[in-house]
C-alpha cells in the first residue's frame, strides 16, 4: 500500500474510534478531603467489589454468549454474604488475588519489587486458572516477569486475570490515575499483556478517578485516555461509550453491538470457536454497560453488569468497585449492604485478612501514595495533587494471528506423538493427570510431573516439566507462535512415562496469518 493512502486510512481508523471531543466537568488540580471521608471512599470500593462478587456468583461462566433474562432471579438476602464466604469461599478469587498484592505492600512497603508480588503470588495456596495459572507455572520454572505474562510465553494474556485483580491500585491512588497504572504496571505483566495489562489499568484508573468525581460518565470517559487509542481495547470500550450515546436507554441494543463486533476470541485457547469469552476487553465492555446504564444508581449497575453475562461475578464485582468509591460506603444502599457487618471480620480464605483488616491497610497505603505524589496531610485534611490521565505504551498481542482450525485428538500421549498442520502457530491442549482419579484431591496431592520435549518441523524448541499437582499445573501443554506461514509437524517426546499418571491430549488449536471470513 502507498505510504499516502496507508496515512489516510490509519487516520480513518482513528477518528472512527477515538472518542469524540466535548466539554466535560472540570476537576481542580487539587482536592482536599477528610480522612474521614477518603477512608469512607476506601471502604466503598472494597465493599462494593464483595458485593459484586457475591451477587454474581451464581451465574458466573452459566450464560456465556448470551444475557440473562429479566425473568431469571438473582438472589439476595440478609446473611447472604457471611454464609457464602464461609460455604463458597473460594468465589471470592479476584479479591484474595487482590489482596495478596496489598498484603506485600503492607509488609514490604510500597517500593516493593515486583519479584515480592510474583514469589506471594506463584507459592500462595489457591487454585488458578487462565493468565493467572499460566504466569504462575512460568515463575515457578524459572521465568521472571514481565516475560511471565508475555503473549509468546503465555497464551492466556489477553484475559481477564488482571483486570479482576487491579482495585488495590486505583484504591491507592486516590485522583491519580496515572500513578494508579504506575503501581498496576510491573504487576500485571507478572501474569498479563496487552489488553490483558490494559483491562486492570483501565479499572485501576477508573477507581483512581471516582474518589474525586460523581459523574460517572467522566469517570468511564477519563479514564479511557490511560490506554492507547491504536489498541484495540481502547476501541471496543470507545464504541461501548458511543452505542450508549446512541441507544441511552436500551443498554440490552448496546450488549447486542458489543457481541456483534466483539465476541470473537483470538488468544484464550479455551475461548476460542466457543460461546465462552473471558478476555478483558469484552468483559471490561459489560463493566462500563453496568455503570453507563446504571447511571450512579447501584441496584441498576449490579443488575446489568450481570445480566450481561460471561464472567458475570467478576464484572458486577469491578463495577460495585468503583461505584462504592464514588458513592462511598455511607452511600452505598442499606438492600446491598445487609449482611456486610457480620461478614466484614471474616478473613478470607488463603489469606489473614478480613474487610475489616483491609480497610484499615487500604487507607494506610492511600495516605502514603498521596504524599509521594505533590499530596499534603494537614491534621485531618487530604489535599490531592489529581492527575489528568495520559496514555501508556502501545502493547498488542496475537498480532498476525488469527484461529481457523481446531482439530481434535483426545488421545493419550504414551512415548511420542505427531500431528501435521498449516498455518503459523499452534497451541496443544491437555494435561497431566492421575490415572483412574477418584476423588477431586488425587491431583492436588500428587507430586508427580512429566518431562517432554517438543519439536517443530525436527527442530528441538523446549523441554517442559508437565505437572499433574493442579496448582502447579501448565495450562497448556505445549504452543508455539510466529512460525514461518506454511507446513509444518509437531511431535512431542515423553521422557519419563509413569505407570500412574498420564498425559492427555485433547485438540490442536491452529493459527493462520489470515483470518477465516463468512461470505453468509
Amino acid at each position: 500500500m502507498k505510504p499516502f493512502l496507508l496515512s489516510v486510512l490509519m487516520l480513518t481508523l482513528l477518528s472512527a474510534t477515538t472518542l469524540p471531543v466535548r466539554p466535560r466537568n472540570v476537576i481542580p488540580k487539587t482536592v482536599t478531603v477528610s480522612k474521614s471521608a477518603l477512608q469512607d471512599k476506601i471502604k466503598g470500593g472494597w465493599a462494593g467489589q464483595l458485593i459484586g462478587c457475591t451477587f454474581g456468583g451464581p451465574t458466573e461462566f452459566r450464560f456465556t454468549g448470551t444475557m440473562i433474562n429479566d425473568y431469571q432471579p438473582i438472589p439476595w438476602y440478609d446473611g447472604y454474604i457471611k454464609h457464602t464466604m464461609l460455604n463458597t469461599p473460594g468465589l471470592y478469587d479476584d479479591i484474595y488475588m487482590d489482596l495478596t498484592f496489598v498484603d506485600v505492600f503492607e509488609r514490604k512497603g510500597i517500593d516493593a519489587p515486583v519479584a515480592e508480588h510474583a514469589n506471594a503470588y506463584a507459592n500462595a495456596g489457591y487454585m488458578l486458572w487462565h493468565a493467572n495459572q499460566a504466569g504462575r507455572y512460568n515463575l515457578l520454572n524459572g521465568m521472571k516477569a514481565p516475560e511471565s505474562g508475555h503473549w509468546l510465553n503465555n497464551p492466556h494474556a489477553d484475559d481477564i486475570d488482571f483486570q479482576i485483580e487491579a482495585d488495590f491500585s486505583g484504591l491507592m491512588a486516590p485522583g491519580m490515575p496515572n500513578t494508579a497504572v504506575k503501581i498496576g504496571d510491573p504487576i500485571g505483566h507478572i501474569m498479563n499483556y496487552g489488553d490483558g495489562w490494559y483491562g486492570g489499568a483501565y479499572v485501576g484508573a477508573m477507581y483512581s478517578l471516582a474518589f474525586v468525581s460523581t459523574d460517572i460518565n467522566y469517570i468511564v470517559k477519563e479514564a479511557l485516555k490511560t490506554i492507547p487509542p491504536q489498541s484495540t481495547f481502547y476501541q471496543c470500550i470507545a464504541d461501548v461509550i458511543k452505542w450508549h450515546e446512541q441507544f441511552p436507554n436500551d443498554w440490552k441494543r448496546n450488549w447486542f453491538e458489543i457481541q456483534r463486533k466483539w465476541s470473537d476470541e483470538v488468544g484464550c485457547p479455551d475461548g476460542v470457536f466457543r460461546p465462552f469469552n473471558i478476555d478483558a476487553k469484552i468483559n471490561s465492555a459489560y463493566i462500563v454497560l453496568g455503570l453507563l446504564y446504571g447511571g450512579g444508581d447501584f441496584t441498576k449497575t449490579m443488575e446489568i453488569s450481570t445480566r450481561a453475562g460471561q464472567d458475570s461475578d467478576c464484572n458486577p464485582a469491578s463495577a460495585g468497585g468503583i461505584l462504592g468509591t464514588m458513592l462511598g460506603y455511607n452511600k452505598i444502599p442499606a438492600y446491598w449492604k445487609q449482611g456486610l457487618k457480620e461478614a466484614e471480620d471474616i478473613d478470607f480464605k488463603y489469606t489473614t485478612m478480613s474487610l475489616n483488616d483491609v480497610y484499615s491497610m487500604g487507607m494506610k497505603h492511600a495516605l502514603q501514595v498521596v504524599e509521594r505524589n505533590g499530596g499534603k496531610i494537614a491534621g485531618d485534611q487530604v489535599t490531592i495533587a489529581v492527575q489528568t490521565p495520559k496514555a501508556v505504551r502501545l502493547e498488542q498481542a496475537f498480532t498476525g494471528h488469527h484461529p481457523v482450525l481446531i482439530k481434535n485428538i483426545q488421545k493419550d500421549l504414551e512415548n511420542e506423538y505427531s500431528v501435521d498442520f498449516e498455518g503459523v502457530g499452534f497451541v496443544l491442549r491437555g494435561e497431566a493427570k492421575t490415572k483412574n482419579r477418584t476423588g477431586s484431591n488425587a491431583d492436588a496431592e500428587s507430586n508427580f510431573a512429566f518431562t517432554a520435549d517438543l519439536y517443530v518441523d525436527d527442530k528441538k524448541i523446549e523441554t517442559a516439566k508437565l505437572p499433574v499437582n493442579f496448582t502447579r499445573r501448565r495450562h497448556e501443554l505445549f504452543w508455539k507462535y510466529q512460525l514461518s506461514k506454511g507446513k509444518h509437524t509437531v511431535r512431542i517426546k515423553l521422557l519419563n512415562p509413569d505407570t500412574e499418571h498420564v498425559v492427555h491430549m485433547t485438540d490442536l488449536l491452529i493459527y493462520s496469518d489470515q483470518s477465516v471470513k463468512s461470505k453468509l
